[in-house]
């Protein structure tokens, strides 16, 4: 069974968050992963492993841009419960992108926000980061993860009733933030904290 994933290579020659990518893929994908990073021209990569060799693929700029502007649509995992693996395209994700916009994705009445069509969606409560519940529909996140291990943090649903700043996170840009209408920016200090977290 092939295993997928998006991971940016360093100058350095190395992944970033690289344990996070290796759990992703499996552990029999490390040597491999660290092999191709140390080999890799610094950038992003589309990154599968089928349990003998990584198959690489270089891909341009992330779709996430600071400052872009957002629309909600309904999931289309919205039927899924918890936390699944990152899908290869084509997939689901593909029919709700829209170039130069944040798809944040949301249950069937448009109430509660899971993630964003490229991203895990990180708010801020006033005292505490807040991620999405762990039973919410969505890719099990590298970043996130990283974001769990290293951040203090608690699980809520997200309402876009609730004025809560936004900021989205993944593996290849780190933090990305985004403009809503209505909502205040995401605290500058905090979100260096995501920052730290996802070096």
């Amino acid at each position: 069974m092939q295993t997928y994933t998006v991971l940016r290579v360093t100058s350095g020659g190395e992944v970033v968050l690289f344990e996070g990518h290796v759990r992703r893929l499996g552990e029999a994908s490390r040597e491999a992963v660290r092999s191709f990073g140390q080999a890799a021209v610094p950038g992003i990569y589309r990154v599968t492993w089928d349990g003998r060799a990584v198959q690489a693929e270089a891909r341009g700029a992330s779709r996430l841009v600071e400052g872009m502007p957002v629309r909600l649509v309904v999931s289309p995992y919205v039927d899924q419960r918890g936390r699944f693996a990152k899908p290869a395209p084509p997939s689901g994700y593909d029919a709700v992108r829209v170039a130069g916009v944040a798809t944040l994705l949301t249950d069937a009445p448009g109430r509660e926000v899971y993630e964003s069509c490229s991203a895990s969606v990180v708010a801020w409560d006033g005292e505490v980061v807040v991620l999405p519940p762990e039973d919410a529909p969505g890719v099990a996140s590298v970043a996130e993860a990283a974001v769990v291990a290293r951040v203090p943090h608690r699980r809520a649903r997200v309402l876009v009733t609730e004025p809560w700043p936004w900021v989205l996170i993944n593996a290849v840009v780190g933090t990305c933030g985004i403009v809503v209408p209505g909502r205040p920016g995401f605290p500058p200090h905090v979100r260096a904290w995501l920052d730290d977290a996802l070096k």
